[in-house]
C-alpha cells in the first residue's frame, strides 16, 4: 500500500468525521463498520489483479456511500499506476474525484498522474482545484464548534497540507513556465491566479501575463491594463503592475495618461526603495526604469527640470545594470536638455547613447545631429 492509501485508510478507520472540518473532503469509515472490515480484508490481498478486482466490487458494493466510491476508485488508480496505464489510472482517479471532489490528497495524486504523463492542461486544473481547497482552509467555521477548537485544528490542516499545497503550486506555475502558446498561457495564467491569489509566484506571474499580453504577443492593451490594475487591487506594491502601468499611461497619447503614468512611476519608486541599504541591483533597476518612465512623462507635461532631474536619477541608477534600459533613459535625457536648449548637456549625453547598440541608437544619432546643428548656430 502506497503513502497515500496508507494515510487514508488510517483517517478512514479512526478518525470522527467531525474532526475533519477546516480542509477539503476527508475519507471517513467508521471503526469495525462493514466499509471498514472489506477494506482491512482487501489490504490483505497479496496479488495485485485479485486486490484490483476486489476493489471494484468495493466501489459497486458501496456505490451509494460517495466516500467508499472515491476511496475504491482511487485505489483502482493507483492500482493502474502501478501497472504503468496511466490513462486509466487518470480516468479512475477523476471518478474518485467526482465523489470527492474537494479532497487535497486525490488532487495532489492526480496531480502527479498528470504530471508523469506529461498532460500539462490536466496538471494546471488539477494544481488550481488544490489551490481552491489549499485557499478555503479556515474558512468556513462550523457553527457548532468553538473559536480555539476551530483555530487549533485550522493550524493542524495548515501545517498537514502544506507540502501537498507546495506541490500544487509550484506544478502549475511550472506550466506556465513551460507554455509557449500566449492564448494558452493566458488562459493558465486566469486560472492559476483565481487559485492562487497570494503565491509566492505571483511577481513572475504577472510579467508572464504581462508579457503574453503585450505586443509580440496577444498585443491585448485593453486586458493588460486590466490585469495589471487587477493585480494591483490584490498586492498595491507590485514593482511589476506597478512599471508595466506607468510604462503604459507614458506611451497613451490621451491627454490625461501623462499624469497617471507619472502616479504609477512615483509609486514604483516607493515601493523599489533604492537607495535602502538593503536595496539590490534588482530593486535598482526598477527604480531606475520608473525615474526614466516619470522622467518621460514629466516631458509629455512640459515639465523639463523635472523630467531633468528623474533622468539624471534614472541614468545613476541603471548605469552599469540594465544597458537597455540605461540607453532609453540617456535618449530621454537627450530630449530634455534639448527641449530645455541645453544643447551642451544634451550633446554629452547623445554621444554616449549612440555607442549603445538598440533600438533607441537610431533616434539618439538624429536627435544629436540636430543638437549639433543648433550649437553650430548658436541655439
Amino acid at each position: 500500500m502506497n503513502r497515500f492509501a496508507a494515510s487514508l485508510l488510517l483517517a478512514a478507520s479512526f478518525l470522527p468525521a467531525s474532526s475533519l472540518t477546516a480542509q477539503g473532503d476527508k475519507l471517513a469509515f467508521a471503526a469495525g463498520s462493514d466499509e471498514d472490515r472489506d477494506l482491512q480484508a482487501i489490504s490483505s490481498e497479496a496479488d495485485a489483479q485479485k486486490k484490483l478486482t476486489l476493489y471494484q466490487d468495493f466501489v459497486k458494493k458501496y456505490s451509494a456511500n460517495p466516500a467508499a466510491v472515491a476511496y475504491g476508485n482511487w485505489q483502482i488508480s493507483q492500482a493502474y499506476q502501478t501497472a504503468g496505464d496511466l490513462s486509466q489510472a487518470l480516468d479512475y482517479g477523476d471518478k474518485a474525484l467526482a465523489s470527492s471532489p474537494h479532497n487535497l490528497d486525490i488532487i495532489v495524486s492526480q496531480a502527479s498522474l498528470a504530471q508523469q504523463s506529461k498532460n500539462n492542461g490536466k496538471l494546471l486544473d488539477y494544481a488550481a482545484r488544490g489551490g481552491e481547497v489549499c485557499s478555503a482552509i479556515g474558512k468556513n467555521k462550523p457553527a457548532d464548534m468553538s473559536d480555539d477548537v476551530f483555530a487549533r485544528q485550522v493550524a493542524e490542516e495548515k501545517t498537514a497540507s502544506q507540502s501537498s499545497c507546495d506541490f500544487l503550486e509550484s506544478s502549475g506555475f511550472n506550466v506556465i513556465v513551460g507554455e509557449n502558446d500566449p492564448k494558452a498561457r493566458m488562459a493558465d495564467i486566469e486560472k492559476y491566479t483565481a487559485a492562487f491569489p497570494a503565491s509566492k509566484f505571483g511577481d513572475q506571474v504577472s510579467s508572464y501575463a504581462m508579457y503574453t499580453l503585450g505586443p509580440g504577443q496577444l498585443n491585448d492593451s485593453a486586458r493588460l491594463v486590466a490585469y495589471g490594475e487587477k493585480t494591483l487591487a490584490t498586492n498595491p506594491n507590485s514593482l511589476t503592475a506597478l512599471l508595466l502601468l506607468a510604462n503604459f499611461y507614458s506611451d497613451d497619447p490621451k491627454p490625461t495618461s501623462a499624469a497617471k503614468a507619472a502616479t504609477y512611476a512615483q509609486k514604483a519608486i516607493e515601493v523599489a526603495k533604492p537607495d535602502a541599504p538593503d536595496a539590490d541591483d534588482q530593486r535598482k533597476i526598477s527604480a531606475g526604469i520608473a525615474h526614466s518612465t516619470l522622467g518621460y512623462a514629466d516631458i509629455k507635461q512640459s515639465k523639463l527640470p523635472g523630467a531633468i532631474a528623474e533622468l539624471q536619477s534614472a541614468r545613476a541608477l541603471l548605469k552599469g545594470r540594465n544597458e537597455p534600459q540605461y540607453a532609453i533613459a540617456l535618449y530621454r535625457l537627450g530630449v530634455a536638455y534639448a527641449k530645455a536648449m541645453k544643447t551642451t548637456e544634451a550633446r554629452e549625453v547623445l554621444m554616449e547613447a549612440v555607442k549603445i547598440a538598440g533600438p533607441t541608437q537610431a533616434p539618439s544619432q538624429d536627435l544629436l545631429t540636430k543638437v549639433n546643428a543648433a550649437r553650430a548656430k548658436g541655439q
